[in-house]
């Protein structure tokens, strides 16, 4: 797939400069402009590059650990099926949790719901922990 690095380029310039940015909340579900990405990186859609992303947790005013969405069905370890608008499945896409800078934000679209935040950190916290092994694995010693 042949992907238009210099229009995203050219975007990102713009994004950066960027000055009247949106208040937002964890659980809030904000369209953010992600731009091309590398490799199996979520890519954004559209001239706008935007896509989903679920406000995980919130660190101040100006940057978040979010996770992208899709509307594609995952049934998989790394992913988590919701609906935040009726009728509507997402699914968040967990291995792509990152840190982003509200100012790639374009609109708020929702929210997901307490109940399901808490099962979608659940899923996160078994995908992302890693237990120590026993002596002589790979946490042995020094980290």
């Amino acid at each position: 797939m042949n992907k238009n690095f210099d229009l995203w380029n050219s975007k990102k310039k713009n994004i950066h400069n960027k000055n009247n940015i949106i208040g937002f909340s964890q659980y809030e579900i904000v369209f953010m402009t992600i731009g091309i990405n590398i490799g199996f990186e979520q890519d954004d859609k559209g001239e706008d590059f935007l896509r989903p992303v679920l406000v995980y947790k919130k660190f101040n005013n100006q940057v978040f650990l979010g996770i992208p969405l899709t509307s594609k069905a995952k049934n998989t370890q790394f992913h988590f099926e919701f609906e935040y608008k009726k009728d509507k499945k997402s699914f968040a896409i967990l291995s792509q949790l990152k840190l982003f800078d509200i100012k790639r934000a374009k609109y708020k679209d929702g929210k997901i719901s307490k109940n399901d935040f808490i099962k979608l950190q659940d899923k996160l916290l078994k995908l992302i922990v890693t237990p120590l092994q026993e002596e002589g694995g790979a946490h042995d010693g020094d980290l």
